[in-house]
């Protein structure tokens, strides 16, 4: 599937006599804003804004190259337990984990994407992107909320839930989602919880 910023390529090579025709489906608008400009300038994502700027993601946003920025909303970060977001906003390593696991290492339309593809992250991780009916997906699930925001180096997709990598997760919090989560109950009732927080 060939896309021009976002436009998907209906028909190619039409040629003329002082040319060739490639028909789009729709009409290309100026882009002006690079990702950061995007973040910067959005009210929904004002959570995700403070967050870039604590892990000093700013220069890669709005450096040359092309991204596709999985873009969680303030809703997103809201979902999560308070103490969870503190936690993660509170280190360092971690929230850099968290934001390189929500961009992806090339721009990626959504017109392009099929059912099934595996992107590959900048924190090094993979994400199953794809599609059900006319809703996009994540691992599985229909998050995203806005989609083809386009940037000067790239492409900005806004998403209803945070992915959470496992790097940016306690050993507590990864034994609960595991088949080993009844041993964490048992750490638990012996007083043990806190060294797996």
């Amino acid at each position: 599937i060939v896309t021009v910023n976002c436009a998907r390529l209906l028909q190619a090579d039409h040629h003329a006599t002082n040319g060739v025709v490639h028909v789009i489906d729709k009409v290309i608008a100026t882009t002006t804003n690079s990702i950061q400009q995007i973040v910067e300038t959005e009210e929904s994502l004002e959570t995700l804004r403070a967050a870039v700027a604590a892990s000093d993601l700013n220069s890669l946003l709005e450096s040359e190259g092309q991204y596709t920025l999985l873009a969680p909303t303030n809703e997103a970060f809201e979902k999560i337990p308070r103490e969870t977001l503190n936690r993660i906003l509170g280190d360092p390593e971690a929230l850099r984990d968290l934001l390189n696991h929500h961009i992806l290492k090339s721009a990626m339309c959504a017109e392009a994407i099929i059912a099934g593809l595996t992107m590959e992250t900048l924190e090094g991780t993979t994400l199953d992107v794809g599609c059900s009916g006319e809703d996009l997906t994540l691992n599985g699930k229909p998050i995203i909320a806005n989609k083809d925001i386009l940037a000067t180096n790239g492409v900005v997709h806004f998403v209803n839930e945070l992915l959470i990598p496992d790097s940016a997760k306690t050993l507590f919090e990864l034994a609960q989602e595991s088949e080993v989560s009844k041993s964490t109950d048992l750490f638990r009732q012996a007083g043990l919880s806190s060294h797996l927080t």
